[in-house]
């Protein structure tokens, strides 16, 4: 079915108010009222709908409620280098697809590219995340941010109950070696990430740009409490390499 995305004030009294932009989204497909469609509300719950007229409007009439089923068990922050071109477009929508919580852009010494205006860069690739997440069935939307400068990037991966550095010089251990060695928390006494959730049981992956991160940013980030790991002995692309830890994370915790 069709999916779309409202806010949780939008949901009320068994309808739901429609955007303009997915109004007409819904008069470009032609839907007929005895069509059924998926409006989600970002928190995991996902209503049944068909089309319905209230005050001279079009609104979604509630059907059936049932959970989103398209979120993973665990939290993954995917940490991604400004890159050049149509890369970052790429990172962004295949790790919504994978299931991401988050992405997070941030500036690396051998970026090629680094925007001026990290506001419309960003509005674009989280326009990217949203229509994402419909076409892959996801529960929630991740949010697209950047961070300023390296070193605030690193603190607050660093916060995750496992938090990965993918560098390409690690030669002692490998992102599968890491993920075997981890031991989840229960959430009793993890420590809090920056938005004020236990970080027991999230995880973040780093991944430099296209010239790979300087020997001092992998230093930096070990001393912060970041895991070095390697992909293998094949260099990947900066676009390739979040994508295929994440792919493996998913992998690692059942949720692929």
């Amino acid at each position: 079915m069709t999916r779309f995305f409202a806010k949780a004030v939008d949901i009320s009294s068994g309808l739901i108010m429609l955007s303009a932009e997915d109004t007409a989204h819904m008069r470009s497909l032609r839907l007929r009222p005895t069509e059924l469609f998926v409006v989600c509300d970002g928190k995991r719950s996902d209503y049944v709908c068909r089309l319905a007229q209230r005050d001279g409007g079009t609104v979604a009439e509630i059907v059936e409620t049932r959970p989103s089923l398209g979120e993973p068990t665990i939290e993954c922050s995917v940490y991604v280098a400004f890159a050049k071109g149509d890369r970052l477009d790429f990172a962004v929508q295949k790790s919504v697809e994978l299931g991401a919580h988050r992405i997070v852009l941030f500036p690396s010494e051998r970026c090629v590219s680094v925007p001026s205006d990290m506001t419309k860069k960003t509005a674009r690739l989280q326009r990217i995340a949203l229509e994402t997440a419909k076409q892959c069935g996801r529960g929630r939307v991740p949010g697209v941010a950047a961070i300023r400068s390296f070193e605030a990037a690193v603190k607050r991966a660093a916060g995750a109950g496992l938090p990965l550095f993918l560098y390409e010089e690690e030669e002692e251990l490998r992102l599968k070696q890491a993920l075997e060695q981890w031991t989840p928390s229960n959430g009793c006494e993890s420590p809090v990430d920056g938005e004020g959730k236990e970080a027991g049981n999230t995880v973040s992956v780093m991944a430099g740009p296209e010239g790979g991160f300087e020997p001092s940013e992998a230093e930096s980030a070990k001393t912060a409490g970041m895991v070095a790991v390697s992909l293998g002995p094949r260099i990947l692309r900066c676009e390739t390499a979040p994508v295929a830890a994440l792919a493996a994370i998913m992998f690692h915790t059942g949720n692929i």
